[in-house]
């Protein structure tokens, strides 16, 4: 098995005065469409920075939908694939609360992205698959920092709505 490629955005990277934060770690373990991962980790620091999560980081992987299946099987009981899911490392925000105060960085988890769903969902809703792409790491990035569309009364439809106009264009 080949190791996957890697990227990540650093904390020593400054734009105008409002620093970029914690390293966001990508890891593209596939090999059938190509993934811009320097973007992808630009892109959820920026959605971080945006809400205020200046203290966390998290991983994003990209993987096929043989995968995905399994871990939407496993970990939702649904046996076939999906084009983003979000492992938290603490469901309980406040854990991430003391760790932030006492200035720890925070890992909030993982965001898991199928490309062949990804590119089958583009296809559908007539986007470019790097737009798609873009989409489900803001997606991805919002439901580990504690949004979730299933029960917030769409507030976090409204920021990710918000968000894509802010930062793509």
């Amino acid at each position: 098995m080949s190791t996957p490629r890697r990227s990540t955005s650093s904390t020593k990277q400054t734009r105008a005065d409002k620093p970029i934060g914690l390293p966001i770690e990508v890891l593209n373990r596939q090999r059938l469409y190509p993934i811009d991962t320097a973007h992808a980790a630009s892109l959820a620091r920026e959605v971080l920075h945006r809400i205020e999560r200046q203290d966390a980081s998290l991983t994003i992987s990209f993987i096929r939908d043989r995968q995905m299946r399994q871990l939407n099987r496993d970990y939702r009981g649904f046996d076939k694939p999906t084009d983003v899911l979000s492992f938290a490392y603490h469901e309980d925000e406040e854990f991430a609360d003391i760790a932030a105060l006492e200035g720890e960085t925070v890992h909030l988890g993982d965001v898991v992205i199928s490309v062949e769903t990804a590119a089958r969902y583009a296809t559908e809703l007539g986007l470019s698959f790097a737009r798609e792409i873009e989409f489900l790491v803001i997606h991805g990035t919002l439901h580990l920092a504690g949004y979730d569309h299933e029960t917030d009364h769409g507030e976090m439809n409204r920021l990710e709505k918000k968000l894509r106009k802010q930062l793509l264009r």
